[in-house]
């Protein structure tokens, strides 16, 4: 399944992902990539927005990963929010238990995904997100 959006502004996006959130199940991961200011974030927002998170959705650049409590079919569930933009290896990554993460209960949401695309499970979500203009991106959406 493939899913092609051009979105006008960051609401736009966040009502995307929104909808996409609609789409994933206990265990879905959805790698993200994108340049800088593409949208990663607010895309995430959206998704989390979807999955029923009421607290401030914001990008764990320093942290590596956030965890937010929401609901999926009315069940509690995990998001887990990764922002690898400052990972220095890959090691850094393994020593954050990613299997557990991405094998787990919850769902996993990772932004600049690229950094550790041969660790990613085969069954996955993928955004690509491209800056057309100043508010105006273009998000291709696979599903593996």
């Amino acid at each position: 399944m493939s899913i092609d959006k051009k979105t006008s502004s960051p609401e736009e996006t966040k009502r995307f992902g929104k909808s996409l959130a609609k789409q994933l199940e206990v265990g879905s991961v959805v790698a993200l990539i994108g340049p800088l200011g593409s949208g990663k974030t607010v895309l995430i927002q959206g998704i989390c927005s979807g999955l029923g998170v009421e607290k401030a959705v914001t990008s764990p650049t320093f942290v590596i990963i956030n965890e937010y409590p929401g609901r999926l079919h009315s069940s509690p569930i995990w998001i887990y929010h990764f922002d690898l933009y400052r990972l220095e290896n890959v090691e850094e990554f393994i020593k954050l238990g990613y299997e557990e993460y991405f094998y787990g209960k919850g769902i996993t949401l990772i932004e600049w995904a690229e950094k550790v695309k041969p660790f990613l499970p085969k069954k996955r979500w993928e955004a690509n997100l491209k800056i057309l203009s100043e508010n105006e991106r273009e998000i291709h959406v696979d599903n593996f």
